[in-house]
């Protein structure tokens, strides 16, 4: 986010985006603020026209009431500012999630001139028409306009060509896996055989320790091999209906009995609850190792209009930056002695339930993990 800031800064320098820019607009919020609404309605009223940006919204996780809300807030953000890191962090994330909703990029540019005719023509009324302080405020306006759609563009570009970049390396990995994989069980094969033998003739009992030690390996090596697997091959969900409040409570009480649970009841999912089980045992171990002894975690499961939302926090390190585009790519970790299959998987188990996943900053301190997903009895 650092690299961002910085060329949000130079984008400020750029068009003269000033500390008396600052002080207009957050002079002009309470009289605009009143508009918002209408503006707003007048926005998603043109977004609706559109068949492909229609569409795009309903690949979203929000329905467009939620959006509504959501769009006066970042109106309000825009006045009040400040116009910090944080600030530049929440306007990078919009660009983002169009590329996660596939919404083409020209309808960024559409829609924030329709942000823009909207506040110019409130500005008109609120404002004497040609005065000094209309003339200064129509320019803060643009200025804050033009620096808001540059960092969605910035960021949504940078994404889609990660994206891409990440979808030719998976498609490698998937080659090279379904490649090796077979070749792997086989010798593997014959060392589990001949350890069974070599056990069945040594009594002395060091050496029996360091042949359960190989066949330990051995097993990890399995096990690592099987979830490679799993990431390239698309087993079939014995799906049927999950009460997922139930397994989530039951498989972090027996499986990370430390994390702080915050579940409504009742929430039922169509899905396979033996890959879901896995998703909640990789998030939750994934937290607790990072939160450490002394850390929090805290794991919550609420209702959502369109479905459920799953959030595992944790009070560790937080996400390291050299990592966060590629978070939930196989082979990614900052964990020592971790392999990074587990997020991978994640991702994976997620989607093929129709779900999305995203990390954050937590509240905690750490990192959060969020999980949307349809529910069965929500609202469609």
């Amino acid at each position: 986010m650092q690299v961002v800031f910085v060329l949000f800064q130079e984008l400020q320098r750029y068009i003269g985006f000033t500390a008396a820019d600052e002080v207009v607009l957050q002079g002009l919020h309470s009289k605009l603020q009143p508009f918002f609404p209408a503006i707003v309605e007048t926005f998603y009223a043109r977004v609706l026209e559109h068949e492909d940006s229609r569409a795009a919204l309903t690949r979203g996780e929000k329905h467009v009431g939620q959006l509504k809300g959501t769009l006066v807030k970042w109106m309000n953000e825009l006045f009040e500012g400040p116009w910090d890191e944080r600030y530049v962090e929440r306007r990078a994330r919009i660009g983002r999630v169009h590329v996660q909703i596939a919404l083409p990029q020209h309808y960024m540019v559409s829609a924030m001139n329709v942000v823009r005719v909207g506040l110019r023509e409130r500005l008109s009324q609120v404002m004497a028409e040609g005065s000094k302080e209309a003339h200064a405020a129509r320019d803060a306006v643009e200025r804050i306009c033009d620096l808001d759609l540059a960092l969605m563009l910035h960021t949504y570009r940078e994404d889609l060509e990660a994206g891409q970049a990440r979808a030719e390396r998976l498609a490698t990995f998937g080659a090279l896996v379904g490649s090796i994989g077979h070749e792997l069980r086989n010798p593997l094969g014959v060392i589990e055989t001949s350890l069974y033998v070599l056990k069945g003739r040594t009594t002395d009992e060091r050496s029996t320790k360091h042949l359960d030690r190989i066949g330990q390996q051995v097993t990890l090596a399995n096990d690592i091999i099987t979830q490679l697997l799993h990431l390239i091959r698309e087993r079939p969900l014995a799906s049927t209906r999950v009460d997922l409040s139930e397994l989530m409570t039951g498989t972090l009480a027996s499986t990370a009995p430390t994390v702080t649970l915050d579940v409504s009841p009742g929430i039922h999912v169509e899905g396979d609850p033996t890959q879901l089980r896995q998703v909640l045992v990789n998030l939750a171990q994934n937290a607790v190792f990072f939160a450490g002894e002394s850390g929090r975690v805290e794991a919550r499961l609420h209702r959502a209009e369109a479905g459920l939302v799953l959030s595992f926090d944790d009070s560790g390190p937080g996400i390291d930056p050299s990592i966060r585009n590629r978070l939930f790519e196989p082979l990614v970790t900052t964990r020592a002695g971790g392999i990074g299959l587990g997020l991978a998987l994640v991702k994976r188990i997620t989607e093929r339930h129709g779900g999305t996943i995203s990390a954050s900053r937590s509240t905690l301190g750490g990192a959060r993990f969020t999980i949307s997903m349809p529910a069965i009895g929500a609202t469609p």
